[in-house]
């Protein structure tokens, strides 16, 4: 353990609570549960949707992308899947993607999960950084629409000048695996907190403005501020430089830490919940990350509240999930005995020489 105490982390980052996923849970299981969720307030069916988009630096594997092992769980048969790594950005970033498919016709609903395990590359002896990382998801279903609302712009940003100040520096193709990556805690997050705080002040601000100046709005037209939930102070630094009280920023990272591309949804979904945001309010979901990237999209809450799920549709919708199961497992099993009676009738010229071993 590190030499640290709670009044230091609270007076520091703000953070007094965090969620922390056990050995069963991962960064799948955590998105398709709060997709499950968005899809029951939402009323929308998992095969009515066209794409689906995760935004995570904590994925399941290298490939297959996590949002595949979600499409899979929910029985998606419609729709497409991929990942976007951003870092903390991820979710804005995919937030803007799927505004844009929308509203190119190419699609039509989309479901953006964020969605994160960081306590699972953690260096729990580094004090920088083991006190500030937590799990979570959230995720919304965006829909075609002819009602004015929804996502109205996004500003995106990236300087790859500043990738060493936030990085997991091994397991891709510069620094592939190996015992002294693992004995050096290189598959780890490491940070220079100092910059990525300098940066990070400067942006949030910055990245405020852009956004709302692209939509012809003021910051006097602005409602509710979700930021990144990275560190408090720096909220509170970008408060001051925006000169907006605190009150119109969702603050929420005392309770969950900092989430990474989870944050803005969990908060967002927890501010909607308590009755601090409302239909045809404008919406700042503004965040910055690893990359280094930052961005915002400014959005009209035009959301109007679903009646809950009867107990009837409730059990056909759990149904429905139990069926994917059995149809994910189906269709795994009906591979395994294709291979079997096959057996390795690769085409010519596709399989490797054999060595014979002596």
């Amino acid at each position: 353990m590190v030499d640290t105490d709670d009044k230091w982390i609270v007076e520091r980052t703000g953070i007094s609570q965090r969620f922390i996923a056990n050995a069963e849970e991962t960064t799948a299981t955590l998105g398709a549960d709060a997709a499950r969720e968005a899809l029951d307030i939402a009323n929308i069916s998992p095969d009515d949707l066209d794409l689906i988009i995760v935004a995570t630096c904590t994925p399941e594997h290298h490939f297959p992308s996590t949002a595949s092992i979600i499409q899979d769980a929910l029985g998606a048969r419609n729709a497409g899947a991929f990942d976007i790594s951003a870092a903390c950005t991820g979710f804005v970033y995919a937030l803007s993607i799927a505004s844009q498919a929308i509203q190119a016709a190419t699609m039509n609903t989309v479901l953006v999960i964020g969605a994160e395990t960081l306590s699972k590359i953690v260096n729990w002896d580094d004090r920088g950084t083991c006190v500030l990382f937590g799990d979570g998801a959230g995720a919304f279903v965006l829909q075609g629409s002819y009602d004015p609302g929804g996502v109205r712009t996004s500003v995106l940003r990236s300087d790859g000048s500043g990738r060493d100040l936030l990085k997991v520096p091994a397991g891709g193709s510069a620094i592939p695996a190996s015992y002294d990556t693992i004995r050096d805690n290189l598959h780890c997050i490491q940070m220079n907190g100092r910059e990525v705080f300098r940066f990070a002040t400067r942006v949030m601000a910055d990245a405020c403005r852009d956004v709302v100046s692209a939509a012809g709005l003021t910051m006097e037209d602005i409602d509710v501020i979700v930021p990144h939930q990275a560190n408090k102070r720096i909220i509170e630094a970008a408060a001051r430089g925006l000169r907006l009280p605190i009150d119109k920023f969702i603050v929420n990272l005392d309770r969950y830490g900092n989430t990474s591309a989870a944050s803005i949804p969990i908060a967002l979904c927890e501010a909607v919940s308590e009755g601090r945001v409302r239909p045809n309010d404008n919406l700042v979901l503004v965040a910055f990350g690893g990359g280094l990237t930052w961005g915002a999209s400014l959005v009209t809450w035009d959301v109007t509240p679903q009646p809950p799920l009867t107990g009837l549709r409730r059990f056909r919708r759990q149904a429905l999930y139990r069926v994917a199961r059995m149809r994910s497992a189906v269709r795994r099993g009906a591979r395994a005995i294709e291979g079997t009676i096959w057996g390795s009738q690769a085409p010519d010229g596709m399989e490797p020489p054999r060595r014979d071993r002596t």
